[in-house]
């Protein structure tokens, strides 16, 4: 009789711990979702932020570069009296200019900003934290 209830509490503490393991799991890994959703919310915000920003200054940019570029074109053809000639070296500097300018916000936008770093780390730990109960479980079962 007393070896069917030392059983019966050891196949009871060992059905709760499977149990409670598998609700922890499933909590944790609810967890790391919310985490991943808000940490890519928040990337997402600060790209439309950067993006409206940079729209807004670029179109005001592009209003007083227009008039500079126009000062310039008279200016430079007022040396070399060719107004065309002036306007293909102006113009020539100016998309040099852009072409540098738009290297680098490209750059500034590369998919390894945008990667949820926190939620990936967290990911790791839980692996481990995972992986060292699982050995725990595994001994207390032997």
């Amino acid at each position: 009789m007393d070896t069917e209830n030392q059983k019966t509490g050891e196949s009871g503490s060992f059905s709760s711990l499977i149990s409670s393991v598998t609700h922890e799991v499933t909590a944790l890994i609810r967890n790391e979702v919310e985490l991943a959703k808000a940490e890519m919310r928040e990337k997402i915000s600060q790209v439309t932020t950067s993006i409206a920003s940079m729209a807004v200054a670029g179109g005001i940019l592009l209003c007083g570069l227009l008039v500079l570029l126009a000062a310039a074109v008279f200016g430079l053809d007022t040396f070399l009296h060719t107004p065309w000639l002036s306007a293909l070296i102006v113009g020539v500097i100016v998309v040099i200019i852009g072409f540098i300018m738009l290297q680098t916000a490209k750059s500034k936008l590369k998919a390894a900003n945008l990667a949820p770093n926190r939620t990936m780390a967290s990911f790791r730990k839980d692996q481990d934290m995972a992986k060292k109960h699982e050995g725990q479980a595994k001994e207390q079962l032997k």
